[in-house]
């Protein structure tokens, strides 16, 4: 007898041990005891917390953590409560990694699929989720490279039945851009820097063009492979044409490189804006830079004065920063916004469905999904193709901070994608 109960402690030890390393937290249901897998909510969620993009998922730990303590209890569906896991996995930037995690997680029988921040991690893990039937939603990149880049045509029926994603497009980056450039008086060059990936690609065909049509001159020394490491024929490309706007949709340790090089060559000294977007995005980003980060362009898919609520925590974006800025010291980025709408949608599907442990009923409930998040509107009603939800990009720059809380402040400079969001400065000139 005792060695029969010896053998069941190591095991519900081993079992405990395993679920811990594998990042799995399993929530009480309304009675706190643990609920059968009939009875639970499966949820998985895929971000890079790790490697060349782990700005994107820095504050993921904290936001997951905000949203299992608004399920602790579970949720009500129908007259039944159900218990929610939410398995968390760290693709370390690797797409091929993402791959097999969704892969996983999808033999692990979850009911839904999150995934969030750029192609290399979104694309690998929605193509997973749709050849195995598993819904997927998604958010935080150019909804042109995850619709078109995963095979989708022009003017055709879309080819996805299970994955949808929701966020903004290049023609948010384009009401954006000619918002925010005509600010401040230039010749109108733009020195663009697209590299040969899915958000380079996407911007290249679709957004290069729109931009010469509203009156810029585009100035591309074409694509560049991801890990370039010396940039002197597009900095001279940039200096013989004068540009005065450069655009780019780099990865942050290639923008580094980039910007060093630009200033150690003279090009900066004749920017008048300096444009970023995927990099510069996080405080951590910019401060790399030390003085050439200041006045820096960016763009937010989230910021802290967006007016809107979580419906799954209660939060708005003031408490959820203030929240994250109290308990890891550091400054807040526009990805807690970004990875809590995302769980805030997601919640909400599982919600409409009478089983929410149906995989075509989650599905479709968001094939019809029309919420509020965090971050705004979330409508797969009506979007500009199916299986997307457009949403905004607001114009924002990198200033010298006035509180001195932070070396840099993070404020909106124009909203023309959302006029809900309040504008709080004026754009700064980059000249250096």
């Amino acid at each position: 007898m005792n060695t029969i109960l010896s053998r069941a402690v190591l095991n519900r030890r081993r079992f405990v041990t395993t679920s811990v390393a594998a990042g799995t937290i399993v929530l009480a249901g309304a009675n706190g005891a643990l609920a059968q897998k009939a009875d639970t909510i499966r949820i998985g969620f895929v971000s890079p917390r790790t490697g060349p993009l782990a700005g994107f998922g820095k504050t993921d730990g904290y936001v997951l953590d905000r949203a299992r303590e608004a399920l602790a209890n579970g949720l009500e569906i129908g007259g039944k409560t159900y218990a929610v896991e939410i398995l968390d996995r760290d693709t370390q930037s690797d797409p091929a990694r993402a791959a097999q995690l969704a892969k996983d997680l999808i033999n692990e029988n979850i009911d839904l699929m999150l995934a969030i921040s750029t192609p290399e991690v979104i694309n690998p893990v929605a193509d997973a989720c749709e050849a195995a039937g598993v819904p997927c939603l998604s958010t935080v990149m150019p909804w042109e490279a995850w619709y078109f880049g995963r095979g989708a045509k022009p003017g055709e029926p879309s080819p996805f039945k299970w994955t949808y994603h929701f966020g903004f497009g290049v023609g948010e980056f384009l009401k954006t851009y000619l918002s925010q450039w005509g600010l401040i008086e230039t010749n109108k060059k733009v020195g663009v820097m697209y590299p040969n990936d899915a958000d380079g690609n996407a911007v290249r065909a679709v957004l290069a063009p729109q931009l010469e049509a509203g009156g810029y001159t585009i100035v591309d020394p074409g694509a560049y492979e991801t890990g370039t490491t010396d940039y002197s024929t597009q900095i001279a490309l940039f200096k013989d044409e004068g540009v005065e706007i450069i655009n780019t949709f780099p990865i942050p340790p290639d923008f580094a490189a980039f910007w060093r090089q630009a200033a150690q060559q003279g090009l900066t000294s004749q920017i008048k804006i300096i444009q970023t977007a995927k990099t510069g995005l996080f405080p951590a980003d910019i401060e790399a830079l030390g003085s050439l980060g200041l006045n820096i362009s960016s763009a937010a898919y989230w910021h802290r004065d967006f007016p809107y609520t979580s419906p799954l925590t209660g939060l708005n974006g003031q408490q959820l920063s203030d929240g994250w800025e109290a308990e890891s010291g550091e400054q807040w980025t526009q990805q807690l916004g970004a990875t809590l709408s995302l769980l805030d949608a997601g919640v909400e599907a599982l919600k409409a469905p009478a089983d929410p442990t149906s995989r075509t009923a989650i599905r479709d409930a968001i094939a019809v999904l029309n919420v509020e998040t965090i971050s705004g509107k979330v409508d797969f009603t009506s979007g500009p193709v199916p299986n997307v939800s457009p949403g905004p990009i607001i114009g924002t720059q990198w200033v010298s901070s006035q509180s001195g809380d932070h070396q840099l402040d993070y404020v909106v400079t124009e909203n023309a994608t959302d006029p809900n969001v309040p504008v709080a400065a004026k754009l700064l000139p980059y000249k250096r």
